[in-house]
């Protein structure tokens, strides 16, 4: 079983034919709104791809509340443990320009989760299970669930995003960090730019307590470590549509098939075909592929 505790957010999607400066007005060319947040993607992403799921996490008492808790459920989610919050839902504003995008977060009831949501939340865990968490909810949350999950002999995966500067008491208790590119620069003080620089940010991530790495880089690709070893993960190479789910899906998928006995490389170069589908398609968590659409791919590319 893998639960997911984290952001569950309506996001709000204007596409525009170029980022805005300060102070300009720009009209859209597309606008839609759908459900989202890197938590609620990252347990949408195992669903699909043929993982139990269990989402832990807060949405407010309003509209917006119910249907990402519908959401989650049509997706094949348990969002049983998904509580409400006496404050507004969570909501994502986010820009796009090609592949890219910008993102403007309400934290709303997402910052409401509380300790005993997560001992409620993990209550009927077991030893071989997983605890997925991102930082769109409280630090000090995520470094109590951590410690909790590992004294129930969890695997505990962190996707530091939005990143900040993490200390030893909550990442000593992460087998698995899977920062991108920026994140890892602001965990370490080290740009990406070259292989020596990449294994040096490893290095100063080992030594702040975790047992294995995993940065994506987007169109670079991915590393996996073990130990002193780096392994590349190619990227796939596909046409961008909005990235907005990328990383949510390469980290889903990944601890799924880690869990299902894959090595981590093999795991992340299956996440990669299914982040490289999802990139391809507008949207959150309605473009996360399912198991069968990677598949496909997979054995199209054999």
């Amino acid at each position: 079983m893998i639960y997911v505790l984290g952001s569950i957010n309506m996001d709000m999607v204007a596409k525009v034919p170029y980022m805005p400066v300060n102070g300009e007005t720009l009209t859209a060319d597309k606008y839609y709104v759908n459900p989202g947040g890197k938590g609620a993607n990252q347990a949408v992403a195992i669903a699909k791809l043929g993982g139990k799921v269990a989402m832990i996490g807060k949405v407010g008492s309003d509209e917006t509340g119910d249907a990402l808790k519908a959401n989650l459920k049509n997706m094949g989610v348990d969002e049983s443990m998904v509580t409400r919050a006496d404050v507004p839902s969570g909501i994502a504003m986010i820009i796009v320009e090609g592949g890219d995008n910008r993102i403007i977060l309400y934290k709303g009831a997402n910052h409401a989760v509380t300790k005993a949501d997560v001992d409620e939340g993990l209550k009927n865990a077991k030893p071989g299970d997983a605890l997925v968490m991102q930082l769109e909810i409280p630090l000090g949350i995520v470094t109590y669930a951590a410690a909790a999950a590992k004294e129930k002999g969890m695997l505990v995966v962190l996707n530091p995003a939005p990143a900040v500067p993490l200390g030893e008491d909550l990442l000593e208790n992460v087998d698995i960090i899977a920062p991108n590119e920026s994140e890892t620069e602001i965990l370490t003080g080290v740009s990406l730019d070259s292989d020596v620089h990449i294994a040096l940010a490893v290095k100063k991530l080992y030594r702040l307590g975790v047992k294995r790495v995993i940065i994506t880089m987007g169109s670079r690709g991915a590393i996996v470590t073990c130990g002193q070893t780096i392994t590349p993960i190619p990227p796939r190479k596909v046409v961008a549509v909005d990235t907005t789910s990328a990383g949510d899906t390469f980290v889903g998928a990944t601890v799924l098939r880690y869990l299902d006995g894959d090595t981590l490389e093999d795991a992340a170069k299956f996440a990669s075909v299914a982040s490289s589908i999802t990139i391809t398609r507008e949207g959150a968590a309605q473009s996360i592929p399912t198991l069968e659409e990677v598949k496909k791919v997979v054995e199209s590319e054999k």
